[in-house]
C-alpha cells in the first residue's frame, strides 16, 4: 500500500511519537508510506533522521500551505490513503478537496463531542473511517451522530525496549542528582490543569513520614508550570520536586525511575503510561478515560478511584513500600504490552484497517 501520513502539529507531544511508529513500521513491513509535515517540526526531523521521505510545508499557514501541496500533489491520486494524524492534517485535506482522489482516515485522540455543523462537521464528513484510540474516545464520537460502521479502533502501541542495566540506571539518575537511597516517582507529560501533576505534588507533600526520601520528577513542560512551581515553594518541597522540563530522550527518564504516576483526570488513553508499563515500572492512574481498559488494579498496576491526593498518597506509599508488589505489577506490565499495546500489533491494526477502508472503497 501507499500511505500519505499528514501531521501538521509543531510540537513533539504523544500523536507525534505515534505518527512516526505508524509510518516507521508501514515501512518496515514494506509499505511506501510517507509523511507529509511541518518543514523543522520534531516530528518531521526525526522521520527524516530515520529515513522517511518528508513533504515539508510552511510553519505559517501550515493548514493553507498543506492544502496547497495536496492540490498541487500530482502522486495523490496514488496514495490508496491519506492518514490524517491530527485536526489541522483533516482540515488540510478538506480544504484540498483530497477526498475526491484519496480515501482519508483520521485519528481520534481527544475525547469531546463532535460538532454537527460547521467546519468541524464538515471536515469528518470526508474521512471514511474515525480511527479512535480507546473505546472511550469511540463513545464520544459515537455520541456525536457518527454511525458506528465509519468507526474504528486502534489503539497505540509503544516500543517494548531492553531493561535497563544497573549502570543505565545509576547513570540517569546521576542526571537528576538522585541518590540510590531515594525512591524516585515520576511523570511524564504536557504540563496542564487536566492532566493532574497538581494532585502529585499535592499526594507527595503527606508521605514526608511514611516514605522520607521520596521525591517526584515531572519530565514536559506547558501552561502550568509556573503555577506547580510556585505550589511546590509554598510547601516547601523545593528540595522534593524536580521540574525536567521538556526532555528529548524520554528513556533516560524511564531508566532513572522506581515507580510511574499518571495523575491525568481524564486520559483518552496515555501513551506515556503505556511506555513506563513497557519499561516494567509499577504504575499508579486515576480510574477514569481509557485508562481502565488496560491498567487493571492490583493486576498490572494500581488505581485511585478518583483524581484525589488523598487517595495518590496511599498508593504511593504501598508502592515505594512493598517492592514484591513493585516487582510483580511492573513484570506483569511489561507483559500486557508485549502482548497488547506493542508498536507491531499497533501497525498490524492500522494495516487491517487500511485494508477494510480499501475494499469498501472498491465496493462503492
Amino acid at each position: 500500500m501507499r500511505i500519505l501520513y499528514v501531521d501538521l502539529e509543531r510540537e513533539w507531544r504523544g500523536g507525534q511519537s505515534q505518527a512516526l511508529l505508524t509510518v516507521r513500521g508501514l515501512r518496515a513491513l514494506g509499505h511506501d508510506a510517507q509523511l507529509l509535515s511541518v518543514w523543522e517540526s520534531p516530528l518531521a526531523r526525526r522521520a527524516a533522521a530515520a529515513g522517511i521521505p518528508v513533504h515539508d510545508v510552511a510553519k505559517k499557514a501550515r493548514r493553507a500551505s498543506a492544502a496547497l501541496l495536496l492540490r498541487k500533489l500530482p502522486s495523490l491520486q496514488n496514495y490508496d490513503v491519506l492518514h490524517a494524524n491530527e485536526p489541522h492534517a483533516l482540515t488540510a485535506a478538506w480544504l484540498a478537496g483530497a477526498q475526491e482522489r484519496t480515501s482519508i482516515v483520521v485519528s481520534r485522540r481527544v475525547a469531546y463531542p463532535l460538532s454537527a455543523s460547521g467546519l468541524a462537521g464538515k471536515r469528518y464528513q470526508i474521512a471514511r473511517r474515525i480511527v479512535a484510540i480507546s473505546h472511550f474516545v469511540e463513545k464520544s464520537v459515537l455520541e456525536s451522530g457518527v454511525p458506528h460502521e465509519r468507526l474504528a479502533i486502534v489503539y497505540e502501541g509503544v516500543e517494548v525496549p531492553p531493561l535497563p542495566t544497573q549502570e543505565a540506571r545509576q547513570q540517569a539518575r546521576r542526571r537528576w542528582s538522585v541518590t540510590e537511597n531515594e525512591k524516585l516517582l515520576g511523570c511524564i507529560g504536557y504540563l496542564l490543569p487536566e492532566k493532574g501533576q497538581e494532585i502529585a505534588i499535592r499526594a507527595l507533600s503527606t508521605i514526608g513520614t511514611k516514605v522520607p526520601r521520596a521525591r517526584l520528577l515531572l519530565a514536559g513542560d506547558g501552561p502550568s508550570r509556573a503555577g506547580l512551581e510556585a505550589l511546590v515553594q509554598q510547601l516547601g518541597m523545593q528540595d522534593k520536586v524536580i521540574f525536567a522540563g521538556f526532555v528529548e530522550d524520554v528513556t533516560q527518564v524511564y531508566a532513572a525511575l522506581d515507580a510511574f504516576v499518571f495523575p491525568s483526570l481524564a486520559e483518552p488513553l496515555g501513551t506515556s503510561l503505556l511506555a513506563a508499563m513497557a519499561w516494567g515500572l509499577p504504575v499508579l492512574a486515576v480510574a477514569s478515560g481509557g485508562v481502565p481498559e488496560y491498567v487493571r488494579d492490583g493486576d498490572n498496576g494500581l488505581l485511585a478511584a478518583q483524581p484525589d491526593p488523598k487517595l495518590f498518597s496511599t498508593s504511593m506509599s504501598r508502592l515505594l513500600n512493598d517492592d514484591s508488589l513493585g516487582i510483580t505489577l511492573g513484570q506483569n506490565a511489561r507483559r500486557t504490552i508485549a502482548e497488547q499495546f506493542s508498536a507491531g500489533r499497533m501497525v498490524e491494526n492500522t494495516i487491517h484497517m487500511y485494508e477494510d477502508v480499501l475494499q469498501e472503497t472498491k465496493k462503492s
